[in-house]
């Protein structure tokens, strides 16, 4: 799986079931892929 992040979007490469695991992950850490991209990270109460 690859993962190319520009200024302003983000592209996965890989087949269906990496790219689903890998945006569960994510989801951990970033609310939206705008944060994602800005590198803001989700702050936990």
């Amino acid at each position: 799986m690859k993962i190319y992040i520009a200024k302003d979007r983000i592209r996965l490469v890989g087949k269906a079931w990496e790219v689903r695991r890998q945006l569960k992950e994510y989801s951990k850490q970033y609310e939206t892929v705008q944060d994602w991209i800005r590198g803001e990270r989700r702050k936990f109460k």
